[in-house]
């Protein structure tokens, strides 16, 4: 990705979400954050801004007061008319105002009980987060036709429902909270498949990381956000560690503990703790113990693969989905034997939708070397490479391939 496209990625969230909230539009604000990014990049070219995000605020704001100024003229069909009087909105852009923030508020938008739990986190992360139609379907396992009418039928319902574009008033905030914490979820995933931060899901990390850490402060009697907020603590603590000296991603049971962030484990530590004293297990938390069972290599030297295998056993009575499934599956191949968690993997459902999906492949081609089937485990690690990994990722991929043809 360019420096222009990276500083595109990284400013979306925060625009779109901005001018959604102006405008009382998702069509309107994604159409006026693409414009102005077609117009940046030859503009960028002559001359670099210091703000590419507020370039692209001032831009795209521009460019939608323009669209609803010709819409207007041609709806009364008015000729000839003297140019109007500066709008408070020209005076704004003409001030050089500050980008509101506003991307708490379009993600409880987005999540309004008008649109259907299904497509909830999927339009937010859609219009939010800017995640392509693609791989929105691929993380949903879902087709891509089948994922582009569910974001367009969600759309359609904000807009006749007449949702209005602010936070609700607390007492009908848990009626959005799964979808809100299901968005920041998925998007905190996306980024963490991606070790290198490279590319387009690359801001979701911080961002992620700073808004869970947000809604914990405004629900900490809600363990499920506080299980959220030690997951993201938790995974970003290893950071530092996930690339070895060639880029090359590096799993956790082979990451430097010494390189491991002991804040973000003290935040999440503290966090995880607050939602267990509450008594109500939830899968996020869960998902935040299996990350901390990880971390506690930091103190042991070991990794407690029962226990994780234990823990995973826990996630299924929560989310019995082919994604635990098949995490579950990896942890019993390090745990009781490379051939079991192969038997595990093979019994999870999903048919060819998993096929297509990067982490099944990666992990039966781990399984499949680890239990000596090595042809097995060449034709998976093909088959993961050909599913578009992040560049940290395919080069792990390529020399674990390339590991089992020099051992032959």
């Amino acid at each position: 990705m360019t420096d222009a496209g990276q500083a595109i990625a990284a400013a979306r969230s925060q625009v779109v979400a901005a001018l959604a909230a102006r405008l009382r539009d998702l069509d309107q604000a994604e159409e006026a954050f693409a414009e102005a990014c077609a117009a940046a990049i030859p503009a960028w070219r002559r001359d670099p801004p210091r703000d590419p995000a507020a370039w692209l605020w001032r831009a795209a704001l521009r460019n939608a007061f323009d669209a609803k100024r010709r819409l207007a003229v041609r709806t009364r069909a008015v000729h000839d008319e003297r140019p109007p009087a500066p709008t408070p909105e020209d005076e704004l852009l003409a001030a050089d105002a500050p980008i509101p923030d506003e991307r708490m508020r379009l993600i409880f938008v987005c999540c309004h009980p008008a649109v259907g739990p299904e497509a909830r986190a999927a339009l937010t992360l859609k219009v939010v987060c800017g995640l392509s139609t693609e791989r929105l379907a691929r993380a949903f396992l879902v087709a891509e036709p089948a994922m582009l009418q569910r974001i367009t039928r969600a759309k359609r319902k904000i807009r006749d429902a007449g949702v209005s574009f602010e936070v609700p008033a607390r007492d009908a905030w848990n009626e959005r909270l799964e979808a809100v914490l299901a968005t920041l979820e998925i998007a905190y995933a996306q980024a963490y498949q991606d070790a290198g931060l490279t590319e387009d899901a690359a801001p979701f990390a911080e961002e992620v990381l700073r808004l869970s850490g947000q809604l914990a402060e405004l629900m900490p009697r809600e363990p499920e956000v506080l299980g959220l907020a030690a997951l993201v603590r938790y995974a970003e603590a290893r950071r530092p560690a996930r690339l070895d000296e060639g880029g090359a991603m590096i799993p956790p049971s082979l990451q430097d503990v010494l390189l491991w962030r002991a804040d973000l484990i003290a935040e999440g530590v503290r966090l995880l703790d607050n939602a267990a004293r509450h008594g109500e297990p939830g899968p996020r938390q869960l998902m935040a113990a299996i990350h901390g069972a990880h971390l506690s290599r930091r103190e042991t030297g070991v990794t407690p693969w029962a226990d994780i295998v234990s823990l995973y056993d826990g996630l299924m009575h929560f989310r019995p989905d082919p994604v635990t499934a098949v995490n579950r599956a990896v942890a019993v191949g390090e745990a009781r034997g490379m051939r079991e968690g192969l038997a595990a993997l093979e019994a999870v459902p999903g048919g060819g939708r998993l096929a297509a999906w990067l982490p099944y492949q990666a992990a039966r081609a781990a399984l499949c070397e680890g239990a000596g089937l090595a042809a097995d485990a060449a034709s998976a690690y093909r088959a993961a490479l050909s599913l578009k990994p992040a560049p940290a990722e395919r080069l792990y991929l390529e020399r674990r391939l390339a590991g089992l043809a020099l051992s032959r």
